[in-house]
């Protein structure tokens, strides 16, 4: 099983920029893929960005990311990364990360195993 912990949420202007943090603990941190999702009131939950174990595969929502967003991971740390910059207020979510060991069933927003979010609300 694994755990996960999401920090690293704030408050920032618009424009700026936050570092999310995803420490992770349990069995077979190493051989999961990883993945960001974003939930904001009353819309459903949104894909944000993956990456494989190994850190050589990364798929971004290209909607919703437009090129501000870089996902990455330390496995020596088991910590999962979200760096987002130029942050408007459409960014404004709980973000979650949620680990499993099918990079495809994390895409479908299906992965085994999730943090409880930190929020991150950007302001005007």
């Amino acid at each position: 099983q694994v755990q996960l912990v999401e920090s690293g949420g704030g408050l920032v202007q618009a424009g700026g920029s936050l570092r999310l943090s995803c420490a992770a603990s349990g069995r077979t941190f190493s051989r999961y893929a990883m993945a960001w999702f974003r939930q904001a009131p009353g819309k459903e939950r949104e894909f944000v960005a993956a990456i494989s174990w190994s850190g050589g595969t990364m798929t971004y929502n290209a909607d919703s990311v437009k090129g501000r967003f870089t996902i990455s991971r330390d496995n020596g740390k088991n910590t999962v990364y979200l760096q987002m910059n130029r942050l408007t207020q459409e960014d404004t979510a709980v973000y979650y990360c949620a680990a499993d060991a099918s990079y495809a069933k994390l895409a479908a927003a299906r992965g085994d195993y999730w943090g409880q979010g930190t929020q991150v609300t950007v302001s005007s």
